[in-house]
């Protein structure tokens, strides 16, 4: 019962990093894809702050996945296996997104906004936990 209740509390820590987004983090972008439309005015930033929001969120994010899949698998080991999937992601992603940041979405608004949601969400997770749930079952038999 504890153990679902922890899993519960990363699901709630995850929804409250979302539910708070516009006030805990600078992200000018929000508002620019918010209002899904490709024509509106691409928002001025500041570089580093717009780097520091985005690690700040990803930290975040990246603790309460793990949290979630540490006790949804009750395996350090996995763990740790799922941080360096996330961390391979964001390393590969995170790149391409300020890229297109500096292209001014020049590369493609659907691609840009597609590649944000690896930056901003903790979709590496909800890939992640699928694969250990196979992994646990193929074991057990």
């Amino acid at each position: 019962m504890l153990r679902w209740f922890l899993v519960l509390l990363g699901i709630l820590g995850l929804i409250g990093i979302r539910g708070l987004e516009d006030k805990i983090f600078y992200d000018p972008f929000l508002q620019f894809f918010k209002s899904a439309d490709q024509t509106a005015l691409f928002p001025n930033f500041i570089w580093g702050k717009l780097i520091l929001g985005y690690l700040l969120r990803f930290a975040l994010n990246t603790f309460f996945s793990l949290w979630i899949i540490q006790f949804l698998f009750e395996n350090k080991e996995w763990t740790r296996q799922a941080l360096i999937l996330i961390l391979l992601v964001f390393v590969i992603v995170f790149p391409i997104y300020l890229y297109c940041i500096y292209d001014k979405f020049q590369f493609g608004y659907l691609f840009s906004f597609y590649v944000r949601r690896f930056v901003i969400q903790p979709l590496t997770v909800i890939l992640i936990i699928p694969i250990f749930y196979y992994r646990k079952k193929v074991l057990q038999d």
